[in-house]
């Protein structure tokens, strides 16, 4: 094979018993996923926001941004559930540029993935220990998942993945909610094949074992947009986008439809600042209907401690290295304004 087998990792488990869980942080988890798993599945009318970096490039700048969120959170718990992205693997469409902490626990050094498989996990446990935030994550290569298992609430499978067996079978695994994005081509069926395959249940290999899942009643939409063939970004976060996914849920005839609109990445352009209008508009729409209004649980958005990007090797604490992201004092005026959005229509 053209490959050099560096070494062979620690298995999760072997990661696990070096960091383990404690009982209490367990317990923060367990509350937290059950607020998280009402909302999908309509017991809770709060909205959903899936929010933070676009990837998590250094510990210190992630852990300051949740104590700023958490700070934020605490105003509109009410009416909103924050759950804060954590990524540590960043999918490349072309192979090149940072490929996250799980590769590069330090963004400019070489990779290890020793060293990130362990950083990834700290980053999650300070995470859930500081601020009692049990976040999301991109399940990017499905083995790996386990390493986080008992610390993530929420996990998306991007629009590169999302046509691929192995991951539409571990997700058809897990028990919290696994949200689908649509594929990069925006074809829907092939999100919505993908939810399906993930409901029911399956025999496969994991991890060199044959396993059999339960299926995963709590797996979702995530629309992004996409780009047509012309390379231009479409969006799909308008009012006839979401009837659209409400006529593909009842077609498909699953449970708990559910969708998360994706502010940024295709249905913004990576404007970033797009996404302050997209959330709002997104909102007008559940207003207009009530079936957009019951399928609509949520929003993602791309933000961090500083407006815009950065080179990877750039020196501004708190930016992103990879896509644009809103500075948290937009985000901070944007989350209020959008608790007072959901406020006024339940009056």
């Amino acid at each position: 094979m053209n490959m050099n087998f560096k070494r062979k990792l620690l298995t999760p488990q072997e990661i696990k018993n070096m960091y383990p869980l404690s009982e209490e942080l367990a317990e923060i988890k367990a509350k937290n996923d059950k607020e998280i798993k009402d909302i999908i599945t309509g017991k809770s009318d709060r909205l959903l926001l899936i929010i933070g970096p676009c990837s998590a490039d250094r510990e210190d700048a992630v852990l300051e941004y949740l104590h700023r969120l958490k700070e934020i959170y605490e105003k509109v718990k009410d009416v909103i559930c924050i759950v804060p992205r954590i990524y540590t693997n960043k999918p490349r469409t072309t192979g090149e540029g940072y490929k996250g902490m799980l590769h590069q626990p330090v963004p400019t050094k070489d990779p290890d993935m020793l060293k990130g498989v362990i950083a990834i996990r700290k980053l999650h446990m300070k995470a859930l220990e500081e601020t009692g935030f049990s976040c999301a994550d991109e399940m990017l290569y499905p083995d790996n998942h386990r390493y986080l298992s008992d610390l993530l609430s929420y996990v998306a499978v991007g629009a590169r993945s999302v046509e691929d067996q192995s991951h539409r079978l571990t997700a058809s695994g897990l028990e919290i909610p696994v949200g689908m994005k649509n594929p990069t081509s925006g074809d829907l069926s092939v999100m919505m094949n993908a939810i399906l395959a993930s409901h029911h249940p399956h025999t496969f290999i994991y991890r060199g074992w044959e396993v059999e899942s339960k299926g995963n009643k709590l797996t979702h939409a995530i629309l992004r947009g996409y780009v047509n063939k012309h390379g231009n970004a479409i969006p799909n976060y308008h009012y006839e986008d979401l009837e659209l996914v409400c006529d593909f849920y009842e077609k498909f005839n699953l449970e708990n439809p559910a969708v998360i609109v994706d502010c940024n990445h295709a249905n913004s352009n990576k404007q970033y600042l797009e996404q302050i209008r997209i959330a709002k508009e997104v909102l007008h729409s559940t207003r207009l209907n009530p079936a957009i209004r019951k399928l609509v649980k949520g929003l993602m958005i791309e933000s961090y401690l500083v407006d815009g990007k950065q080179s990877v090797d750039g020196t501004c604490y708190g930016q992103s290295i990879t896509d644009p992201c809103l500075g948290i004092e937009k985000t901070e005026a944007l989350i209020l304004e959008l608790a007072e959005l959901r406020r006024r229509e339940q009056k």
